[in-house]
């Protein structure tokens, strides 16, 4: 198990940009889906941007995201990043990051704490 911690989040006004970071304590090499989700109050956690290992790196987005947001993977530093472009006030949340592998039939998920993202003039 890594411990995460997000850092990056702030107030923005509509049209900024906010990039988040994700510091793993520990190799991230063997997490296989590396992602962001957001949670607004009263609302489902839901899925910002994935990022997948295993044949191959592959990338998905919401499409509420799709062309803003950019998900990236620094391996050697143990980070997750997520650039976000022209930001909108609805993607003011909280962002979590999360890391996930198996080993075996065990799937390990962690969490970060969340960092708060706010989109607003």
């Amino acid at each position: 198990q890594v411990q995460l911690v997000e850092s990056g989040g702030g107030l923005v006004q509509p049209g900024g940009s906010l990039r988040l970071s994700c510091a793993a304590s520990g190799s991230i090499v063997s997490y296989s889906h590396m992602g962001w989700y957001r949670q607004t109050p009263g609302k489902q956690r839901e899925l910002v941007a994935a990022m997948m290992t295993g044949g191959g790196m592959t990338t998905e987005y919401a499409a509420a995201v799709q062309g803003r947001f950019t998900i990236s993977r620094d391996t050697a530093n143990n980070r997750l990043h997520l650039q976000m472009n022209n930001l909108k006030p609805e993607d003011t949340a909280v962002y979590y990051c999360n890391a996930r592998r198996t080993a075996g039939i065990t799937t390990y998920i962690d969490w970060g704490q969340g960092t708060q993202v706010t989109v607003s003039s």
